[in-house]
């Protein structure tokens, strides 16, 4: 069901909301489903979070989702069978996720005249956990990324990307089943808060003239002007998230990625604000690789986390020859960007990265694909970023279980050879199915797999 003209009823402890469509367009849509389910509604409860913002998941949670654009409505309506058979099998039909629809980007502009509603940021921020699908930004000045205002606009501040190879999808090195790592993003600052301002623009000669007449500065008056803003703060929540999630899933080191040779004050900062939050917030659970090999041979203790960093361009080299020495890697936004994207590549692409964007008071989880327009409808989209995408967000509500029956119905599901097309052409013996067999084949894989 859908947000629009909702209306809302809490009592008994219960929440139930029934939602209609505003267009035309919408009203049959919403009919359709109504008509398929008579007097269907959500009902579930509201997620809770206590003062330390620790999350408090009823057993049956209201989860928005957002279809998104593009292939967007096809592989949700492959994972969402998905994630119902791993929480209906992992804890026997007592936990059940209620999904409630969000309208947004392109959909939303189609349906309503209005490209982003604020009360599906306000929706989101009321039940704390959301998933959705690619979203487009058109192409022109003044629309800024979708994705942006979303983790800007719920100050999501941490980008997760849970990074590993699942055979026998095709890879470009002789060894990516040796990576196994999770990447951790700051989310708002560096150079995509997007503060600039264009060549020869009245913002960008002000700042020249600043910089020429005040800071004796050496640059041209035909530059465009960017800033690049990273703050203590924002290093230090990123790291200590990045630090903790290390110490509760058994990960040996946390890397520090920056490039603070050369930008001293920023990256720089980085890397000092960095170890600084993880000693004095973990003390003696952290050790630097100096303490590592002066004290314990090498060898890291159990229960503890080594803190150490790496300067980014050794970082990319470090990725291809000896991947198995990372596990977690905290950075700033523009270097998650890129080293994230180029360990997708190592372990078969974009198509099977998962990702979540997390801040204080609630989380997003997405695929890192676009909206691949050209085969949109096509039904022969790869759902396993976004059904992965949901395995990381049962994850983040405590549900391991079915998080770990996720990622081996997809797995199994690979390890058949039956693949979208995307896939089956490089592997050997491959068979290209559609997206939603593809789906259905994950959800026969959970359903018979050892608990």
């Amino acid at each position: 069901m859908r947000l629009s003209d909702f209306h809302s009823h809490v009592g008994q402890g219960e929440f139930t909301e029934c939602l209609s469509g505003r267009s035309r367009g919408h009203v049959r849509r919403a009919q359709a489903k109504r008509d398929n389910h008579p007097g269907s509604a959500i009902v579930g409860l509201r997620i809770q979070a206590d003062a330390h913002h620790h999350l408090i998941v009823p057993d049956n949670p209201i989860i928005p989702y957002i279809e998104g654009d593009g292939i967007g409505r096809e592989i949700w309506a492959a994972a969402e069978p998905v994630i119902h058979a791993a929480v209906d099998k992992a804890f026997q039909g007592m936990k059940k996720i209620e999904f409630l629809e969000l309208l947004f980007g392109e959909t939303s502009f189609h349906t309503s005249d209005q490209r982003l509603e604020e009360d599906v940021l306000s929706r989101i921020r009321e039940y704390r956990v959301a998933i959705k699908g690619p979203l487009a930004t058109p192409v022109g000045r003044g629309i800024r990324s979708l994705d942006a205002r979303i983790r800007q606009g719920l100050d999501l501040h941490t980008c997760i990307r849970p990074l590993r190879y699942y055979p026998p999808v095709p890879s470009p090195v002789k060894h990516p089943e040796k990576v196994d790592i999770v990447v951790f993003r700051e989310n708002t600052e560096d150079l995509y808060a997007g503060i600039e301002w264009d060549a020869r623009s009245d913002e960008a000669r002000s700042l020249i003239n600043i910089l020429k007449s005040r800071m004796n500065c050496s640059i041209s008056d035909t530059c465009a002007i960017g800033i690049k803003p990273i703050s203590q703060e924002g290093t230090r929540r990123l790291v200590i998230r990045a630090v903790q999630y290390a110490l509760d899933h058994d990960r040996a080191s946390v890397t520090l990625m920056h490039k603070g040779d050369i930008m001293k004050y920023t990256e720089g900062g980085f890397r000092k604000w960095g170890y600084r939050a993880a000693v004095e917030t973990f003390g003696d659970r952290v050790l630097t690789e100096e303490q590592l090999w002066s004290g314990y041979e090498g060898v890291v203790p159990q229960g503890r986390v080594v803190i150490k960093d790496r300067l980014a361009d050794m970082m990319f080299a470090q990725m291809l020859l000896g991947p198995e020495q990372f596990d977690v890697i905290a950075c700033p936004n523009l270097n998650g960007d890129y080293i994230s994207d180029a360990v997708a590549a190592q372990v078969g692409g974009l198509g099977i990265s998962p990702g979540a964007n997390i801040g204080d008071e609630c989380a997003v989880f997405e695929p890192t694909h676009g909206t691949a327009p050209d085969i949109a409808g096509k039904d022969m989209a790869n759902p396993c970023a976004i059904i992965l995408s949901g395995a990381t967000m049962l994850d983040h509500l405590g549900w391991t279980s079915a998080a770990v029956l996720i990622r081996k119905g997809v797995a199994g599901a690979l390890a058949s050879g039956k693949v979208t097309r995307d896939l089956a052409s490089n592997i050997p013996g491959g068979e290209a199915v559609s997206c939603s067999q593809f789906g259905r084949n994950i959800v026969a894989q959970i359903k018979a797999a050892n608990l």
